[in-house]
């Protein structure tokens, strides 16, 4: 018990070895544009080995080292969204894959980014990534690579264009689904928040006003000139 609580805490600590891994995947984002726009496919291609497989390691260090941190949790998603962006771009310009698939993808994150001014006005962070947003994105991080080497001549091109292509289609509908989840999630939240806010709204109406209290009515005497001088509205 004591350990699982251990690997599930979530610190705030920022030196941390997963949370490198994600600054140097950022670091290589840059060098992967440079590298592809001067055609250097070679390099390129090992520029997104590394990055995929940083991406995976980071998630391994943090579970295995009890590193979970809440930059980490923040960082890792930026760094393969950042990642996927330039990569998508980069490939783009190049002609390697068709301009649909870049709006496809960016046009997602668009959406995400869109719920974020709901999220921040009720003090909440960004949303956790779901195991099927990050099926997705290892599956576009693996097909960038693969799409890079269809560009070889042979058996070895077309092998990986068929590969880097049915991962694609993966990742992208993957990509989509983990996209209306956490839209759906953020729906969620606004609805279970709001029976919350409406009870703790003040009333601007005021107290009811409190009806004045009837005066007292002394008891009958068995006079009625007397009863008639001291209540004038009887009649006797």
């Amino acid at each position: 018990m004591a350990e699982a609580a251990a690997r599930d805490e979530v610190s705030s600590r920022v030196l941390t070895v997963p949370n490198l891994i994600s600054f140097a995947r950022i670091l290589l984002v840059p060098v992967f544009a440079v590298l592809i726009i001067q055609g250097e496919d070679l390099w390129a291609l090992a520029v997104l080995l590394v990055s995929g497989a940083s991406d995976w390691l980071d998630g391994v260090l943090a579970r295995r080292l009890n590193q979970t941190s809440r930059l980490g949790q923040m960082l890792d998603p930026a760094a393969d969204r950042l990642f996927i962006f330039v990569t998508l771009l980069g490939l783009a310009w190049r002609d390697i894959v068709p301009l649909w698939l870049l709006v496809v993808i960016v046009a997602r994150d668009v959406l995400l980014l869109a719920t974020l001014p709901a999220l921040t006005r009720r003090g909440h962070g960004p949303l956790p990534v779901t195991f099927v947003g990050k099926a997705g994105t290892f599956a576009l991080l693996y097909a960038f690579p693969l799409l890079l080497l269809a560009e070889a001549p042979g058996w070895v091109g077309e092998t990986a264009a068929v590969v880097g292509w049915a991962f694609s289609w993966w990742g992208v509908g993957l990509y989509w689904i983990a996209g209306v989840q956490y839209v759906r999630q953020v729906q969620a939240l606004r609805r279970a928040e709001a029976p919350l806010r409406s009870v703790g709204t003040p009333s601007t109406a005021g107290p009811a006003p409190v009806p004045p209290a009837a005066s007292p009515t002394a008891p009958p005497s068995g006079d009625p000139a007397r009863d008639t001088a001291r209540d004038p509205g009887t009649t006797p």
